[in-house]
């Protein structure tokens, strides 16, 4: 369920990020005061022309007029210099801000268990921490100095303004809580379209992603047209969205041009009398008319800026929604480093359901793995065979029961150490975008490329990867889409032999190959199995007719258990799933 925050909890969030940066924000922060400082001289400057002028004609002198224009010539070259400063150092501190939020979601990506991944779309990730976060660089930056600005821009007009007239002044800053009060209730309106705008982008990208990915698919079954009317739809949907958001802004900005109007006409009607009756000079209305043009265009930024801050605000929203996600998987406090396992596995008494959806997978499951022990696991699908293997390496926790490692419970463990010791090679052989080299290498960041042609040997991928147009510097595209689906399976082989663990975890792992690659695979993986305690998950039955053991494992648990020349004579369920596969050759 979606988090909402209020916008006072959100700044309270937000705030500790400026803690890195703060002498550049207190820098900024003095540096926008010094701008504001020749916007407030300017109008008393032309006041004292003005009413020395009318009042006093004598004393005005060209030098008077000189110094007066050297002093103001000075505070502009204090403003460039401040305004200069502001608009690049202020902005790479805004943009350092949002580098750490981008480092801080990542890392805590990473520590979100695969259940947030399976109720949760990449396409929407990506956008929470991209593209949400480029408006954070703005707000970091312009939020403090905006908002410091206008409030010392206001306090100062407001009190140079009641020493020229009170009443005029009163009458004219009535009118701000009244436009206060309008806005931010039409700020709560275009906040709520902004968030929706998001939301909508992550949804069109997520779309957009696994369609993009799906490519092949969508030839092979010739549903272009389907994907882009499904794409038109969502994109439409956006549009819809951002045309009432517009509709939200045009209203807020017309409220607040009413406001200025009406600002301006309390000073000509009320300035005007003022100086007809006497009670305000010239000189002093002139720069009356300036400090409320200086108050209006102040108050009209901040309203302007309204819509930046509200960008900010939801991109700053949608960060802390990844933030507040829940770590499911942790080290316990007392967990330790696993050392170099013997390799004993035992489930004792585990019960087991899916976090997200309840769904009750085991139940009271006893399982003794010894140590160099090669075990198959076979049955239906949906009897639990992979989530078996998953709770090994703690991709999901346990409900009940224990499942030790040499004795001791995994939870004891640290998750690193943990799963450093257990090698998995899956089905789905994935692939990261780079180099066979860089592949490789991912089972043991580091290693040379003496070790990383030694692994490719013993997985029987060295010389595919020679015949390559580059060899072990080969490009192998998004997923590894340049190689077979053997070469991908080999080199996955080797990335585990790089890795070097304890416990393998052999997950379908031949079930999509051709027999030619199964054959070459196969072989790789007898390799890999050599002296470490391997789980087999298969379909194709032949693959593990020389396991030490063999379980069948349904929905009812673990129903059969023995050799293959055992299990046959039981003629039971692998039986007949043996004797199927015979007769489909």
């Amino acid at each position: 369920m979606r988090k909402e925050y209020s916008t006072k909890e959100l700044i309270k969030r937000f705030l500790p990020y400026y803690g890195r940066h703060k002498k550049i924000f207190f820098i900024d922060l003095f540096c926008a005061a010094l701008t504001t400082i020749c916007e407030l001289v300017l109008p008393m400057i032309l006041r004292y022309i003005t009413n020395t002028g009318l009042n006093d004609l004598a004393s005005l002198t060209i030098k008077t007029v000189g110094m007066l224009g050297l002093l103001y010539l000075g505070l502009r070259i204090i403003d460039c210099a401040a305004n200069y400063f502001m608009g690049y150092q202020g902005h790479v501190m805004g943009a350092a801000m949002e580098t750490d939020m981008r480092k801080d979601a990542y890392e805590h990506l990473q520590k979100l268990s695969v259940t947030y991944y399976n109720n949760t779309k990449v396409g929407t990730l990506m956008s929470r921490i991209t593209s949400d976060l480029f408006d954070v660089t703005e707000f970091a930056h312009h939020c403090p100095e905006e908002f410091f600005i206008a409030f010392v821009k206001i306090i100062v007009a407001f009190i140079i303004l009641l020493t020229i007239n009170i009443p005029l002044t009163l009458m004219v800053f009535a009118v701000v809580p009244v436009m206060a009060f309008v806005c931010i209730k039409l700020n709560r309106r275009n906040r709520e379209g902004f968030a929706k705008q998001r939301v909508q982008i992550g949804e069109l990208n997520a779309s957009l992603e696994d369609s993009l990915l799906g490519q092949k698919v969508v030839k092979a079954f010739t549903n272009e047209e389907m994907e882009c009317s499904k794409f038109e739809e969502g994109n439409g949907k956006f549009y819809k969205i951002k045309k009432l958001t517009y509709r939200y802004m045009a209203t807020f900005h017309t409220a607040t041009r009413g406001f200025d109007g009406v600002m301006y006409l309390i000073v000509l009607l009320g300035g005007g009398s003022f100086l007809v009756t006497g009670h305000i000079e010239a000189g002093d209305l002139v720069a009356y008319v300036m400090y409320v043009t200086t108050l209006i265009a102040t108050i009209r930024t901040i309203m302007e800026f309204a819509e930046q801050f509200l960008r900010g605000i939801t991109g700053i929203e949608r960060f802390l929604q990844i933030m507040d996600a829940d770590i499911e998987i942790f080290d316990e406090p007392d967990a330790v480093e696993m050392p170099k396992p013997e390799g004993n596995i035992e489930f004792k008494n585990v019960s087991f359901e899916y976090p997200d959806d309840h769904n009750i997978v085991f139940t009271n499951l006893n399982l003794d793995v010894k140590a160099g022990e090669k075990l198959a696991i076979v049955g239906p699908s949906g009897g639990g065979k992979t989530t078996l293997c998953n709770l090994i390496p703690r991709f999901f926790d346990i409900n009940q029961g224990e499942i030790l490692i040499d004795g001791k419970n995994i939870k004891g463990y640290t998750l690193k150490s943990l799963r450093s010791n257990i090698g998995i090679v899956q089905q789905d052989v994935y692939l990261f975008s780079g180099t066979v080299r860089e592949n490789i290498s991912y089972g043991r960041p580091g290693a040379s490329i003496e070790e990383i042609i030694d692994a490719a040997k013993k997985a029987g991928a060295h010389d595919f990867i020679m015949a390559l147009k580059d060899g072990y510097d080969t490009y192998v595209g998004e997923r590894g889409v340049k190689l077979s689906g053997g070469q991908k399976q080999r080199i996955s082989i080797a990335r585990v032999f790089l890795k070097d663990p304890t416990i393998m975890i052999l997950d379908e792992a031949t079930s999509a190959l051709d027999n030619e690659s199964e054959f070459e695979v196969a072989k790789s993986l007898s390799r890999l199995s050599e002296g470490r305690t391997t789980i087999t998950i298969a379909h194709r039955l032949s693959s593990i007719k020389n396991s030490d053991r063999i379980l069948v494992l349904t929905e009812d648990g673990i129903v059969e258990e023995g050799n293959h020349n055992s299990l046959m004579e039981l003629k039971g369920i692998y039986y007949d799933f043996y004797t199927m596969a015979d007769r489909m050759k």
